[in-house]
């Protein structure tokens, strides 16, 4: 297939890699400093304890993505709208469309901007961008990708690659599921730049998780959908399975970066306020990641 990757950064760049890796024919639409790395020395993919240059096309123009059967659509929850614009004029009829980003409405959002069908999907992945044109994979890497007339081939397609992918009749279960540990994780890894298996392990951090969780399933529950029964222990086992990884809010606060916070525990808090439900915690930890946003800038 040709597929394409638009926002190109760790999520991005590691799937593009397993996709060319297995022989389809990817562009990756990435900022500049990557864009020239990749094109001087490949992707560098580094996983289970190997690196390996991944040749493939890099572009900075949104027009990276004509002709593709497939694209991969993984830019901030912020740029949703002026991305899906400025890639809409160089789609095909055809082309199927991923959603690849956090929080639970970025492809409503998309969808509404192509005026055409977009597939939502929730990532499992760990990695990150430690140099320009260098993706570190640190654990899992399966996807859940909504029900659509594209998606068998798509699953297949990815399956192929190394890439284990479910398709789900109730994919908002699922986003809403990832939403609730990134909540949970996102901010109280960013806030001390801790990795999750030593920030997990601080006393308190349970029972503020804990509260955490609470206050996302009621509003979840508003917002008509049932968050797996088993939230919590999926929440709290997380740090154990990937004791080293930063969330990718840390890795935005790090940098400098403009973090996704308010699409995370800032949507929580908004749909909160329209359902009358407090959301304290969420709350809480949103206002601490815009104050550091906010220090970053001075």
């Amino acid at each position: 297939m040709k597929i394409a990757v638009m926002g190109a950064g760790a999520v991005g760049c590691y799937y593009g890699a397993m996709l060319a890796r297995a022989g389809h024919a990817v562009t990756l639409i990435a900022r500049p400093l990557h864009v020239e790395a990749i094109r001087k020395h490949g992707l560098l993919l580094e996983a289970r304890g190997t690196t390996e240059p991944v040749q493939l096309a890099a572009t900075t123009e949104p027009s990276g993505v004509a002709g593709a059967d497939l694209v991969l659509f993984c830019v901030k929850s912020d740029d949703t709208a002026a991305a899906g614009k400025a890639m809409a004029p160089h789609l095909s009829a055809d082309t199927a469309i991923l959603s690849l980003q956090n929080g639970v409405d970025n492809a409503e959002r998309l969808q509404q901007v192509l005026e055409r069908p977009v597939i939502p999907t929730a990532v499992y992945v760990a990695v990150e961008m430690p140099a320009p044109g260098h993706v570190r994979h640190h654990g899992r890497g399966e996807l859940v990708i909504g029900s659509g007339p594209a998606s068998p081939q798509i699953a297949a397609t990815l399956t192929q690659a190394g890439i284990g992918t479910e398709i789900s009749d109730n994919v908002i279960g699922d986003l809403w599921g990832k939403l609730i540990v990134n909540c949970c994780y996102n901010a109280l890894s960013a806030i001390p730049q801790l990795p999750y298996g030593r920030m997990r392990a601080v006393a308190g951090v349970e029972a503020v998780m804990t509260d955490i969780v609470a206050e996302c399933v009621a509003v979840a529950k508003g917002c008509g959908v049932s968050p797996d029964a088993g939230i919590l222990g999926k929440v709290l086992g997380l740090a154990s399975a990937m004791p080293n990884q930063f969330s990718s809010t840390a890795q935005d606060l790090a940098k400098g970066k403009r973090t996704e916070i308010e699409h995370l525990n800032g949507y929580v808090v908004r749909m909160g306020e329209k359902l009358g439900i407090a959301t304290p915690a969420n709350r809480l930890l949103m206002v601490i990641v815009k104050l550091m946003e906010e220090a970053n800038r001075s």
